[in-house]
């Protein structure tokens, strides 16, 4: 039986303003609030919001039919709490349904799976604790700022207890192979593989409303027959794109909504069901690994990581930014910890693209890729220097080393402890438990009732001795 794994990405531009050099030093505040306040405005009123209604709607007309996927980074999730707090009422609502699985991915939704494993590990747990903490799921599927992944990512996913992650069905890695099947990570069998099918995905996310289009206009139950068509074996149809697509890339003009909630019914007349991606990584076997020894992405026709790091000026800005993570994570200032997350966001990085993709790109405030790496350096070189006033640059690598190695080991000794200590707890409960069954099992003094006593006979009495 085919089912249908819809999933949403949810992520939001932090602006960065413009930034002189004379700045450095002076000024350490590297946000446009007015930008990032009436971009969110904007996205949260033509699209999260209707789009959300129309999820929470799907879920509760179709009895459980319907499901979803849905991952937010943790930049986006603090601009919503200050400027959107109705998208989280909305989202703990669509949870409630119970048809809605959260995935966790990069805190920050940057790149730090490129460069710092450390780093990367940091803040996929810091988000994976926050999902917890706001939705009370712990996420067992992973999914990496734009389907970024590779053996290294995957295997490192894997080590950290997650059953699956999301990537792109790109063709030069799938060669003959099709995207409809479970797979799993080359270097470690244990991750599952769910790779996005880029056409029908790309069908609802870019083409919907394009007049030019040969399929336009796109019905609900013409696009269910494209799926219903597939092969039998072909089980898995791995839909996946930006929430944003829903009334931003896509218009509420052009009937987006209707569509999707028209997807449901069509799929349930031709037996097909929608599943959340555990469900799929649970229920079914992978058919084979998939081989990516370079990262591959969801991002422009390469598929690769060239939107991000294709040129110098974004090599340069992405070795700078990575040069001094270790002594952030040293670190306990808030503000730097925050402004680290922000910098690291992919987006300041893609406006520094100079690839000729046939598609213009917003570049926000920047005018060419040249402005956007000129001023991501001027506020790059302020936070370096603060970081650097916290850990000297005098203090050379090896002394850097020797006290991330001293830190590392006395979280690994108290992890263990932890662990000692649960086991200990384990133990005595045990035992506790044990001892009252046993306790259960014998009669209480009170409970033993008193035989009645057995009579006394009186004794003889010796007759009188005669006198002689």
């Amino acid at each position: 039986m085919k089912t249908i794994c819809l999933y949403f990405e949810i992520h939001q531009i932090i602006h960065l303003k413009r930034y002189r050099f004379f700045e450095i030093g002076t000024d350490h505040y590297y946000y446009d609030d007015y930008a990032n306040e009436q971009g969110i405005n904007e996205v949260v009123e033509r699209s999260y919001v209707p789009a959300l209604n129309t999820l929470i709607e799907m879920a509760r007309a179709n009895g459980g039919a319907f499901k979803v996927a849905l991952s937010i980074s943790g930049v986006a999730l603090e601009q919503l709490e200050i400027h959107a707090p109705i998208v989280i009422e909305l989202l703990h609502q669509l949870n409630d349904t119970g048809c809605c699985e959260f995935l966790c991915e990069p805190y920050s939704h940057g790149l730090s799976s490129l460069a710092n494993e450390d780093c990367f590990r940091e803040e996929v747990e810091r988000m994976r604790v926050k999902v917890k903490q706001i939705f009370n799921q712990t996420p067992k599927v992973f999914r990496n700022s734009s389907l970024i992944y590779s053996n290294e990512i995957g295997s490192i996913i894997a080590d950290m207890g997650f059953k699956g992650m999301l990537t792109e069905g790109a063709k030069h890695i799938l060669g003959w192979k099709s995207s409809h099947y479970l797979y799993h990570c080359a270097m470690n069998p244990n991750l599952k593989l769910l790779l996005r099918d880029f056409k029908l995905s790309d069908d609802i996310s870019l083409r919907f409303s394009n007049s030019d289009w040969s399929e336009y206009p796109l019905f609900a139950d013409k696009y269910v027959d494209w799926i219903a068509a597939l092969p039998e074996e072909e089980q898995v149809i791995n839909i996946f794109m930006e929430l944003s697509a829903l009334g931003m890339a896509q218009s509420l003009s052009s009937n987006i909504l209707e569509f999707l909630k028209a997807l449901p019914i069509c799929a349930k007349e031709r037996g097909i069901t929608f599943s959340t991606p555990t469900e799929i990584v649970t229920k079914l076997k992978s058919v084979d690994q998939i081989d990516v020894p370079y990262p591959m992405s969801w991002t422009d026709e390469e598929r690769d990581i060239s939107p991000w790091l294709g040129n110098v000026m974004q090599r340069e800005a992405f070795n700078k930014l990575y040069s001094v993570a270790e002594r952030v994570h040293l670190c306990n200032d808030r503000r730097i910890k925050q402004d680290w997350d922000y910098l690291q966001a992919s987006n300041n990085f893609r406006f520094m693209t100079s690839k000729n993709t046939g598609i213009s790109i917003n570049r926000g405030i920047y005018d060419s890729p040249y402005d956007a790496f000129t001023n991501y350096m001027n506020i790059l070189g302020d936070f370096i220097s603060r970081v650097n006033s916290l850990y000297p640059v005098d203090m050379d690598n090896e002394e850097l080393n020797s006290l991330l190695t001293t830190i590392k080991n006395q979280g690994e000794e108290l992890v263990a402890l932890n662990k000692e200590v649960e086991r200990l707890q384990a133990k005595l409960a045990k035992a506790e438990a044990k001892i009252a069954a046993e306790a259960e099992k014998t009669p209480s003094k009170k409970a033993v009732a008193k035989k009645p006593a057995a009579k006394k006979v009186p004794a003889k009495k010796a007759a009188p001795k005669k006198e002689e």
